[in-house]
């Protein structure tokens, strides 16, 4: 069950389950009961489940506020030849997770990873949302602050691919009325709530039925939001096609001069352009040297 490495241990992003312990899997259980340190983002959530299964095991957290240091550490016992679990609050780490850098880390100094997969509540919520699951892209939580919030919705706006985000409920309303300005008030979403448990919840409307129907009912529990993509066939209109007599740099200035930085400036006029945003960071700072 452990991988033997010739100096390092290794590391196992073991999914957890996001609601049902029944869905925890019997190589996951071998693992934690097997490694030296599980690395949790909520000990005393990961102490519960290792309770209900009968395991005895080294904790320590790790988290987004203590990411650097602890990523230190935990490097410092996998070269030391210990083996290292890492789970985080419910569902499958690295995802919208600091596992993702701790990854970054291994990887950086030759120590083995691999996953011990499992449950994820975004791919749950999309193969119950009965919205094309063939493309989908995974978003994760939007930003706190209103304008990088907005220019996230912006930049996908146009996107055909299935959206699929994390949302907290105390910012779920403001979200959604976000979401039905840049998305327009047709477009078709699911919100998935309780996965697993027993009072899951789909609700399959649209954006402005999801904001009327949050303006009577108090939003409660953690969300996915899975979105419809963009139609393409919807017409572009001329304000939104603003750009198409203006250079690459002209468009960057434009979304700049709005209040963008440079690097979500650029982002978005890649996604205007329907080009990668390499392309358009390489022609506007070589314009701008010239």
């Amino acid at each position: 069950m452990i991988y033997m490495a010739d100096k390092n241990g290794t590391l196992y992003l073991c999914a957890t389950p996001i609601g049902n312990l029944g869905d925890v899997s019997k190589r996951c259980l071998e693992v934690l009961n097997s490694v030296d340190l599980i690395a949790a983002e909520d000990t005393r959530r990961t102490l519960q489940l290792l309770n209900h299964f009968g395991i005895t095991k080294a904790l320590t957290s790790y988290h987004e506020h203590n990411k650097k240091a602890k990523g230190e550490y935990i490097i410092k016992l996998l070269k030391e030849g210990k083996n290292v679990a890492q789970v985080s609050d419910a569902g499958t780490p690295a995802i919208s997770d600091p596992g993702e850098d701790l990854v970054r880390l291994c990887i950086e100094n030759d120590i083995t990873v691999t996953s011990v997969p499992g449950p994820v509540a975004g791919i749950t919520a999309l193969i119950l949302s009965g919205l094309p699951t063939g493309r989908y892209a995974f978003e994760g939580f939007l930003s706190v602050n209103k304008r990088h919030r907005r220019e996230h919705l912006n930049s996908v706006k146009n996107d055909q691919r299935t959206l699929i985000f994390y949302e907290a409920p105390h910012k779920l309303k403001t979200t959604l009325a976000d979401m039905r300005q840049a998305f327009g008030g047709e477009r078709r979403i699911a919100l998935a709530r309780e996965l697993t448990k027993v009072h899951e919840e789909i609700i399959r409307t649209t954006l402005d039925g999801a904001v009327d129907y949050y303006n009577e009912t108090a939003p409660r529990g953690e969300y996915v939001l899975v979105i419809e993509g963009a139609s393409p066939s919807a017409e572009v209109s001329d304000e939104e096609c603003f750009w198409k007599d203006l250079s690459v740099t002209e468009h960057v200035d434009k979304y700049i001069a709005d209040g963008m930085d440079s690097k979500a400036a650029i982002k978005t006029a890649a996604d205007d352009r329907g080009v990668p945003k390499r392309e358009i960071y390489n022609e506007y700072h070589k314009n701008k040297r010239d």
